[in-house]
């Protein structure tokens, strides 16, 4: 059960005192309209081209598939790792911002962070996206929220802890009294690993039970209901 203190202006998750929200940005304040099949083909072939064998990753993400051909690159070739890793980043950064160029904040998106600011409830945002497409995106996100990390500033995105640390960090803020936000299973894991509460929402791909089943605490239709259970 998700309520709010009045006196205090803070969420209570569970009988625990919420002062902070982080949010993942694609799919949850944000549609970027990522063609992610076109980004996983693009390193398909790029991993191909330096002669990885890219069956052996194509169960994993986009992401992880750069890291894990690179830490094979670096057995058998590692004069390759760097070109290699800046080719597949400069892929990906140039599909995210064109689609950036396309996409939208979601309806509310701003006045969601606002009113969280209103109530003393610290906000941040971290992302496995590039900062440019997210700046391009929502060009004033430092005016509403001050913890914004993007694949750009870690070594490790999530569901690693490392972008979700950084941003308690910046935002001063405790993982015990934090909620992570977002619409994918992986951001449950990412707040189970960094020691926060977490929630779904239900703006991207995934169910409620998709939530419920990687331990969400709770589901939300869209992060803006948080604005309905303050008062």
């Amino acid at each position: 059960m998700l309520r709010v203190n009045a006196d205090m202006s803070v969420l209570s998750v569970n009988d625990t005192i919420v002062d902070t929200v982080v949010f993942d940005f694609d799919g949850t304040l944000a549609r970027l309209n990522i063609d992610f099949n076109h980004m996983r083909r693009a390193i398909t072939e790029l991993v191909s081209g330096y002669g990885v064998a890219h069956q052996d990753l194509h169960h994993k993400y986009v992401l992880e598939m750069i890291d894990e051909a690179a830490a094979i690159l670096q057995s058998d070739s590692p004069r390759k790792v760097e070109t290699f890793k800046e080719e597949a980043g400069r892929i990906i950064e140039n599909i995210e911002v064109e689609a950036a160029g396309r996409g939208e904040l979601f309806e509310g998106t701003k006045k969601l962070l606002t009113t969280l600011k209103e109530h003393s409830i610290r906000a941040g945002i971290i992302t496995r996206n590039c900062a440019r497409a997210v700046h391009l995106i929502f060009p004033d996100i430092l005016s509403y929220c001050s913890a914004v990390v993007c694949r750009d500033h870690v070594r490790h995105v999530k569901p690693h802890p490392e972008q979700l640390n950084l941003a308690l960090s910046r935002l001063d803020a405790s993982a015990g009294r934090s909620l992570m936000i977002g619409d994918h299973p992986l951001d449950i894991e990412t707040g189970h690993n960094a020691g926060t509460l977490s929630a779904g929402v239900l703006t991207g791909r995934f169910r409620k039970e998709d939530f419920l089943a990687a331990g969400a605490d709770m589901v939300f239709r869209e992060a803006t209901d948080i604005i309905h259970l303050l008062r």
